[in-house]
């Protein structure tokens, strides 16, 4: 009769158990065993829990012979605090440091240390590795023996790269960077400043604002909280987001909500201007990232990621993505570096793919007698040889788009003084006595 009571109302049932002392005890625990049931319940029907970020940091450390002592324990320390305050562990983070050198060396894998103090004191005792600066072979290496789930890597789980230089690589970084940025990889790259910033730019996930930082090495402290920041929100991505946006594609991720025993996921893709175009893919469930390619510029594509599973029950997400015009694709900067009496080199902005532009040309360059460059498609850099010493030019650099326009930018460049270039030369000795 009291059972009947209770559950018909709340007036009842407090009524009874004010007058029962007794009954007023197990109310209060039938109440906490009810909401354990419920929280239970709740957590088993809605997939993994997304409340603890989970994910792997990989830091890339220049730890060659182009970094100075004192540079290399200064990017030390800053590790050290950048890492210290995250929630580590094997159902959070995990934490790995890898050397660029002339060969790829691992400090300590993808949990070794389980708590930010124990990174830190290991960050602390790294020592320098000298040698070229591969920054390219360690990317690979990362690839296969760090991000590889044949090596032991965390499948559906986050994965960020943290990249700190001093600004050059001795071998090419764009191929093995582009490889883990395709696996879903979020980039981040710190350079002290001596970087080139349309290559470090490319080298970075989209948008380089918030991906890329040039700081002075003495300055390293003033990002690290908004880097932490940074790292968590990647490591912990709570619904379907894109990235690496284009004028042809753009990269999805989304949180592990499935796993590849519990279901599978559907992605529509629906341009908004055509909605019977409709193209799907099925993914395992233990896919979190996708990125559709051949799409049009500047133009309003619905996503929608559909969960599959006869284990729980979890909600479609949707997204819209606007990708880039195409008539962005030409150069939009310049870069004059590497000026010599006779040659200089000159890099530009790429353009938005490799299918925006059909090439660039060089020239005229006002000044001297310099002969129209031809550089093709997917190249943003050249030197241009055979100039003049102390002598102005006018660098024009022209994008030949598919559409048949052209889209051209100039900068202003000065040779150096071939003679004032050279070291001055030893004062012969005073022969027979002469004075000067």
């Amino acid at each position: 009769m009291r059972g009947r009571g209770f559950l018909r109302g709340r007036g009842p049932a407090v009524a009874r158990a004010a007058a029962h002392p007794g009954a007023q005890a197990w109310t209060a625990l039938g109440l906490a065993l009810s909401l354990r049931l419920a929280l239970t319940r709740s957590s088993s029907e809605g997939g993994p829990s997304a409340s603890v970020p989970q994910g792997d940091l990989l830091l890339l450390l220049d730890s060659s012979a182009s970094v100075s002592h004192y540079e290399f324990s200064r990017v030390r320390e800053f590790l050290g605090q950048l890492v210290t305050p995250l929630p580590l562990g094997p159902g959070a983070l995990r934490v790995s440091l890898v050397h660029v050198g002339s060969q790829p060396y691992t400090e300590f894998p993808f949990g070794h240390h389980s708590s930010g103090g124990a990174v830190q004191d290991a960050i602390r005792v790294a020592a320098q590795r000298m040698g070229d600066t591969n920054t390219g072979l360690a990317l690979a290496y990362a690839k296969e023996q760090l991000f590889a789930e044949a090596a032991g890597a965390r499948p559906g789980v986050p994965k960020v790269l943290m990249w700190v230089t001093d600004g050059g690589s001795s071998d090419p970084v764009g191929p093995p960077m582009q490889e883990l940025k395709d696996l879903g990889v979020t980039v981040f790259i710190v350079s002290t400043g001596r970087g080139n910033l349309l290559e470090l730019s490319a080298a970075a996930s989209a948008p380089a604002e918030k991906h890329l930082h040039f700081v002075d090495v003495d300055d390293l402290h003033i990002i690290a909280q908004e880097l932490r920041r940074s790292v968590l929100d990647a490591m912990q991505p709570q619904q379907l987001r894109a990235s690496e946006v284009m004028s042809d594609g753009f990269h999805l991720a989304w949180p592990p909500l499935l796993t590849a025993e519990s279901g599978y996921y559907v992605l529509e893709l629906v341009p908004s201007a055509e909605p019977r175009a409709v193209r799907r893919q099925q993914l395992p469930g233990n896919t979190t990232s996708w990125t559709w390619t051949g799409l049009d510029p500047d133009s309003d594509y619905d996503v929608t990621l559909v969960p599959e599973s006869n284990v729980h029950f979890v909600r479609p997400q949707h997204l819209r993505v606007h990708t880039l015009p195409a008539d962005e694709a030409g150069p939009e900067r310049i870069v004059i570096s590497h000026v010599r009496p006779r040659s200089l080199r000159v890099s530009w902005s790429p353009a938005l793919g490799p299918a925006a532009a059909l090439g660039y040309h060089l020239g005229p360059l006002q000044g001297g007698a310099v002969h129209r460059v031809e550089v093709p498609a997917g190249r943003n850099s050249t030197t241009l040889q055979g100039l003049a010493p102390a002598t102005d030019y006018l660098v024009t650099v022209t994008a030949v788009l598919r559409s048949g326009r052209e889209k051209a930018l100039s900068a202003k460049a000065c040779t150096p003084d071939g003679e004032r270039s050279r070291a001055p030369r030893p004062r012969p000795p005073d022969a027979g006595g002469r004075g000067p």
